[in-house]
């Protein structure tokens, strides 16, 4: 056996192609590399090529802000209507100078008629205020008498007000 490292390689065998084959292939080959370069050429119309870089552009920002217009105004004049205030009416009722001092019954319940008029202030009934009851606005802090002819005030009492005892 022979060692391959020490002994020269074979000669190469002569190319049995003739040259003129040989010419035909390196001609066809480099008409085929012109060909492409042509097509590709043309293919990008004389354009120069585009830079992928991004460039900064100014942003513009528009902020419009609408008020609206005032509406008209209405103004109604009304004239105040005087509220009707309670009409203080003083009655004293005389007593008769000669008073037999018997007192028989024939009477009608005259105890309670004799004081009615007493009241300063009177409901809008006509009626006498009594103690408890409660009080108009326009009576707040007044003094007036029941029907027995005991004082009574309107004062805050109880979450209102309302005629207490003076």
């Amino acid at each position: 056996m022979t060692n391959a490292y020490t002994t020269p390689p074979a000669p190469r065998p002569v190319d049995t192609r003739p040259l003129r084959k040989r010419k035909r292939v390196w001609l066809g080959g480099s008409g085929l590399l012109l060909t492409g370069a042509l097509i590709v050429g043309a293919g990008n119309g004389d354009q120069q090529p585009v830079a992928a870089e991004a460039k900064p552009a100014p942003t513009v920002t528009a902020t419009v802000t609408t008020t609206p217009e005032p509406a008209p105004t209405v103004t109604e004049t009304i004239k105040a209507k005087a509220k009707p205030r309670p009409t203080v009416t003083v009655t004293k009722t005389a007593r008769p100078a000669a008073d037999t001092g018997s007192d028989t019954g024939s009477d009608t319940g005259s105890g309670s008629q004799d004081t009615t008029g007493t009241c300063s202030i009177v409901s809008n009934a006509g009626n006498c205020y009594s103690a408890g009851q409660f009080c108009r606005n326009s009576d707040h802090g007044a003094v007036t008498t029941n029907e027995g002819g005991t004082r009574i005030k309107c004062a805050y009492s109880s979450n209102a007000w309302r005629w207490t005892y003076a």
